[in-house]
């Protein structure tokens, strides 16, 4: 039995007894933990609201430049496709260490390669072409009678695209964006492995290196209780905004 063994378990056994200095007891967890949250939330809030903002009008305009669409377009639909495809190709880890080497190198102001605003970047990079794919698949969904009618009323491309195809999808679309929150919330798990912070951080940095396996369990029941909250604000909106 080798000696990592005998490092853990005395961790573990007071762990699980509730002595002090664990659980809500530990210095660590009543120094960081709020902070910790509040970067996670920031984190995925941030992350998402730009995400939906860039990817909602882009994953519109994939479903229609195909051939079939409002604004059918060869050479648009696959460039944009292509690069959609090659976004959500590569693993996040690996594009998060791009995306903050390309911050690095651009040294942009105010923004520094540690720390959760500079991941943020990471997640959204990330994030975009997944939710373009999951809008593309909502749109393309709408009943194409729906758009007809639209167009002998002498709608615009626009203004179907806009006020029919996103209206009628918004159901579909809220519960995408459901899942991209959720998604964003996992990915900004890894965050300590960057350097950037929230319950990742704390969960991997002050719980996992240093065998405090309290400290893990409770950041991990914090992102549970946030994955269950969004997943019910979801279920809710979708099915306020479902007027079939």
């Amino acid at each position: 039995m080798n000696n990592q063994f005998f490092t853990i378990m005395p961790s573990l056994i007071l762990t699980a007894r509730g002595d002090e200095g664990t659980w809500f007891n530990r210095p660590v967890i009543q120094d960081q933990l709020i902070s910790a949250i509040g970067e996670t939330l920031l984190m995925v809030s941030v992350g998402t609201i730009i995400t939906v903002i860039l990817g909602l009008p882009l994953g519109v305009v994939l479903a229609e430049t195909r051939k079939e669409g409002l604004i059918p377009h060869r050479y648009a639909h696959k460039i944009i496709g292509a690069t959609v495809n090659i976004g959500r190709a590569i693993p996040f880890i690996i594009l998060a260490v791009i995306v903050l080497y390309a911050i690095r190198f651009a040294s942009i102001p105010g923004l520094s390669t540690v720390g959760w605003p500079a991941f943020t970047v990471s997640l959204i990079v990330s994030a975009v072409p997944y939710f373009a794919r999951l809008v593309e698949s909502n749109v393309r969904a709408v009943e194409h009678g729906k758009v007809e009618a639209a167009q002998m009323a002498g709608a615009s491309s626009l203004s179907i695209m806009t006020g029919v195809l996103v209206r009628e999808a918004l159901p579909a679309i809220i519960q995408s964006i459901t899942i991209l929150t959720i998604t964003v919330i996992g990915y900004s798990a890894m965050s300590s492995i960057v350097g950037g912070g929230g319950l990742g951080a704390l969960a991997i940095n002050q719980g996992y290196t240093r065998h405090h396996f309290d400290v893990v369990i409770i950041s991990v029941i914090a992102i549970l209780v946030m994955v269950q909250i969004v997943q019910w604000i979801g279920d809710m909106l979708s099915r306020l905004v479902d007027h079939r």
